[in-house]
Order: structure tokens, then C-alpha cells, then sequence
């Protein structure tokens, strides 16, 4: 009887140690979605900023427009240019 007992303690904790790996591991996997698609979206930004030389046209680079741009993609892009044509 002491055997099942050991080996249900053993079962509860490595269920208790999974259950604490995956809370643990979510905001990290958060984390770095939003550092990859912020580095996405600097990357996007500057290849803008790039194309609208021509035009006499620039974006701002700073951590709210990385962001926008990160979180949204090719629609914040846009949304940043409207809101900069808007402004001018």
C-alpha cells in the first residue's frame, strides 16, 4: 500500500511540475514573438523610409512606430503613412 502511495505523490508532482513549465513558458513565447515581429517591423520601417526618399517622405523610427509596425505588419505600416500624411 506504501509503494502506490509513493507512486501517486510521484504522478501529482510531475503533474504539478508540467503544469508549472507551461505557465511559465507562455510569456516567454510571448516575449519573443514580440521581439521577432518587432524586429520585423523596424526592418519594415526602414525599408519604407528607404522607398519614400524619393518622395521626400519619411517615417519616424522610435519604439511606438516598431511597435505598431510589429504588431500589425503591412496594415500598421500604412496606418503609420496615413497618420504621416495627415500631420504634414
Amino acid at each position: 500500500m506504501g509503494m502506490i502511495n509513493v507512486g501517486l505523490a510521484a504522478l501529482v508532482l510531475l503533474i504539478v511540475i508540467f503544469i508549472l513549465i507551461k505557465i511559465v513558458m507562455k510569456p516567454v513565447k510571448l516575449l519573443w514573438k514580440l521581439l521577432f515581429n518587432s524586429a520585423l517591423g523596424l526592418v519594415l520601417l526602414i525599408l519604407v523610409n528607404y522607398g519614400a526618399a524619393f518622395l521626400n517622405f519619411a517615417l519616424p523610427i522610435n519604439i511606438i512606430t516598431v511597435l505598431v509596425a510589429g504588431f500589425l505588419g503591412i496594415p500598421g505600416i500604412l496606418l503609420l503613412i496615413c497618420f504621416q500624411l495627415l500631420l504634414k
